[in-house]
Parts: structure tokens; sequence; C-alpha cells
């Protein structure tokens, strides 16, 4: 089962992960430039101020002109009979018909991190994996700075859920979750600890150790640094 699955269907699914895509009642629709940052930006904020929207869009620009533009750029949103955004004379908000890939992997993040789901629920797992960067091609400051903020929340998830997992004896789920971290941040050492740490539990001496001198070797090589004493200690013992 899918993360999404058992969820009542919307009317438009917005894609901000990997890339950005728009689709109204499973056709995708093609959107404009100016348009796709305002969708993705009231989307991530869920609800902001037209000044403020205006300001980080177009920050160059004088306050009348930059909302001059924004109202252009809202003129330019696909409709298809429906509304995308809720507008008043102050805020713009994201319909409620609009699923949001982001908002789905914050919520396995958040419950992660908050323990709402049982640590056995697979759909906490599938919400966090196989998911790529927020609109990775984009360059613009906040987009940035939302990038870095979901890449933490879904690392320190990810970590999280590897302990858990581990704790309540269930090696390989752990082992998955902590390869998922190292994918997203290959330097992680409580990411590799993990994965050390579910090669032991499950016996695996020889792939621990064998793990733990790759990541000793790239540690060596991208930062000139050796793993902690802490991991040092763990691979003694073992």
């Amino acid at each position: 089962m899918t993360p999404s699955s058992s969820l009542p269907p919307r009317l438009a699914n917005l894609r901000l992960l990997g890339q950005f895509r728009l689709e109204i009642h499973g056709e995708h629709v093609e959107v404009c430039g100016n348009a796709q940052r305002i969708l993705a930006f009231v989307a991530l904020r869920r609800l902001v101020g037209r000044s403020a929207l205006a300001g980080t869009l177009w920050p160059d620009a004088t306050e009348a002109h930059a909302r001059g533009s924004l109202r252009t750029a809202l003129w330019k949103l696909p409709r298809n009979g429906h509304a995308l955004i809720q507008c008043t004379p102050e805020t713009i908000a994201i319909s409620d018909e609009v699923r949001v890939d982001a908002h789905a992997l914050t919520n396995s993040a958040q419950d992660v991190l908050h323990a709402r789901r049982p640590v056995d629920d697979y759909r906490s797992l599938l919400g966090l994996v196989n998911r790529g960067d927020l609109l990775p091609d984009w360059d613009d400051d906040w987009v940035v700075l939302e990038r870095e903020w979901l890449r933490q929340m879904r690392l320190h998830a990810l970590d999280t859920l590897s302990e858990r997992l581990a704790l309540q004896g269930l090696p390989a789920l752990a082992l998955e979750a902590a390869l998922a971290s190292i994918r997203i941040e290959p330097l992680r050492e409580s990411a590799h600890r993990a994965v050390v740490s579910a090669h032991l539990a499950e016996g695996n001496v020889n792939e621990a150790l064998r793990h733990y001198h790759a990541f000793q070797h790239l540690l060596r090589a991208e930062l000139g640094v050796e793993p902690s004493v802490q991991f040092t200690r763990m691979i003694h013992q073992a």
C-alpha cells in the first residue's frame, strides 16, 4: 500500500520533488515559468501574503511593479474550470483540492519524528524513500532554503526510523532506512553507524567491517578525517 492509496481523490496533483509537474484529473498541464514559481511557493507555504510573495519572486522590483507582475502571473495559472489557489485581497493559499507531494513527504517525516505510527507501519518508510530533491534545477534563494529544510527533516526522520526499527528487532528494515539516508548524504556518519548496527544485529560481522572500512576510506578521501571515536569503538567491540 502506498501512503496516498487510502486518501480521497483530488482535483490536482502537484509534483515538486524531482521536477515540477502539474496534473489535473490525471492529465499533465503545462504551466509557464512565473506561474510555476507562484504555484510552488504557495504550495510549500500553504498560505502567504501577497506582498511577501511578490517581494520574494520579484526582489529587485518596486513593490508596485512586483504586485503588478504577480497579478499578471496569477492570470496565467491554468484553471481547467477549477481554481488551484484561493485568493483574498491580501493573501493567497493553495486549494484543498491540490495534493502536493512535498506535503506527503513532510507528513511522513513528522509521523516518524513524533512517533505517530507504529514503527512497523511500512507507510512511514515508503513515504521517506525514493523521492527526489525539491525542485533540483531551480536556484532561487527561497527554493534553496526550502530544499535544505526538507532534506534535513527527511535525513533526521530516516535516522530516527532506522534506530526505532533496530530496537524493535527489524534489522532489514532498519538497514533500508539507513541506506536511504546515505543515498541522500553519503558522508552522514549517523546513517553509516545505523548500517553497521543493522549488520551486527543480523550477525553479519564481515558486512559490518566492510561497510566501516568503506566509510573510513570515503572520509579520508573527501575530508581528510577519520570516523568518530564512537564509531571506531563500535567496530572494536564487534
